[in-house]
């Protein structure tokens, strides 16, 4: 059987756009939520998120007169995708193009096309609406244009699972590669959700935080003081190569992808299944496709949303899987730093597991002050831990009841 390889990354987060801006900052335990800047919060609940800040399209070959016909969460595609490309060294040719893939994701995609142009539609009548409203909104241009621009001729398309959209496209392009459909795939989830309208849809079903006067604090996974996740928004990309070809180039290789499990609780539209069961299920999926030995899974990176019930089952997942081993292995949520990115989520945090097993750096869980009694495993608290992780796991759990976990260990020859 083919194995597959990460040999890329690119990623934009409320921390930095580009990976080492991002990853010094996890590594570092600082923080990148603030108060909103791109909309008045007068009539909003929550007042806080994790924007991007930083990020110019401009810088990344997108022109000016086309910048308005995108939207963000497809400029963020656009962005890391060549990221993670330049970062690989590998270049799309007339000879290759066939034999890259893109899969890159959104939760929702473009949220503000949408409010912009139904207001248009309200204010100014139907012969303002822009024609380039529907190609730009539609979640599945982000991986499309991601191909547009970087020449990428192979399979394309759009996985719509909300929070878990990211993971999920990556474990689909791993199983691409691996059955022989591809030898190359872009891959990762993208997301600019930052939105008055969006913001009041969340807070409205009460799963956002609403610390707003302590930003930095408001993520707080796994605390028993925690209230919601916070909004994120950016972009995780990962240039998966099947491995003889990477060796082949020279590549380097960040880890290597052995596992994927996917899984539905089919139990409620928000709310994870009783014990963190369709989670678990989806862990124990990845494990046994990996042919993974459990003890010698070191490190998860939790979904962790900061959320009361997330975090609570996504533990008793984790202990109904590994048993005695889980107090063994280290957990942490990056989210505290970035925010929850929805559909971006399991890109950027694939990104960061892919680093941790490169560099052996186990990023912290930050802002963990207030232990919760039924999450009582070892989350990294508030400083990164230097220590090999020699097989890691990412998880994305998404409302719908959608699970995805991939799983990778450091690449040995």
């Amino acid at each position: 059987m083919r194995r597959v390889v990460i040999t890329g990354v690119g990623m934009i987060t409320a921390l930095g756009t580009g990976v080492e801006k991002s990853w010094a900052k996890i590594k570092a335990g600082e923080c990148g939520i603030k108060r909103i800047e791109s909309f008045d919060t007068e009539n909003t609940s929550v007042k806080i998120a994790g924007e991007v800040t930083d990020f110019d399209p401009t810088d990344f070959g997108i022109e000016k007169k086309e910048v308005k016909k995108l939207a963000r969460n497809t400029q963020f595609a656009i962005a890391a995708a060549k990221m993670a490309l330049e970062d690989a060294k590998f270049e799309i040719t007339e000879e290759n193009a066939t034999s890259v893939g893109t899969i890159v994701s959104s939760g929702i995609g473009g949220m503000e096309i949408f409010e912009t142009q139904h207001k248009t539609l309200l204010d100014k009548g139907a012969r303002r609406v822009s024609p380039f409203t529907i190609p730009a909104m539609i979640a599945n241009m982000a991986s499309g244009n991601v191909g547009i621009y970087t020449g990428a001729k192979g399979p394309n398309k759009t996985i719509v699972t909300a929070c878990a959209a990211g993971t999920h496209s990556i474990g689909d392009a791993f199983e691409m590669i691996k059955y022989g459909k591809t030898d190359t795939m872009i891959a990762g989830g993208t997301e600019a959700c930052i939105t008055e309208f969006a913001i009041t849809g969340f807070a409205n079903m009460k799963a956002l935080s609403t610390r707003n006067d302590e930003p930095t604090k408001a993520s707080r996974p796994f605390n028993v003081d925690r209230d919601g996740f916070v909004m994120g928004e950016g972009s995780g990309i990962v240039i998966l190569e099947e491995l003889e070809q990477a060796k082949a180039r020279g590549a380097k290789i960040y880890a290597e992808i052995v596992g994927y499990g996917e899984t539905c609780d089919a139990h409620h539209i928000t709310s994870p299944g009783p014990g963190g069961e369709g989670a678990a299920r989806a862990m124990e999926m990845a494990i046994k496709q990996g042919n993974i030995d459990k003890t010698t899974v070191d490190y998860i990176n939790a979904h962790g949303t900061s959320t009361p019930a997330n975090d609570r089952l996504e533990t008793a997942a984790i202990k109904t899987v590994f048993g005695d081993h889980a107090k063994d292995l280290a957990v942490s949520s990056t989210k505290g730093a970035t925010g929850h990115a929805l559909g971006a989520a399991g890109g950027i945090e694939g990104v960061i597991l892919a680093l941790g097993i490169s560099e052996g750096i186990m990023p912290p869980t930050i802002n963990y002050e207030n232990p919760d009694e039924e999450c009582d495993l070892d989350y990294v608290p508030n400083e990164a831990r230097k220590k090999e992780i020699r097989v890691g796991m990412s998880t994305s759990l998404g409302f719908g009841g959608h699970n995805a976990v991939i799983a990778m260990k450091k690449y040995e020859n």
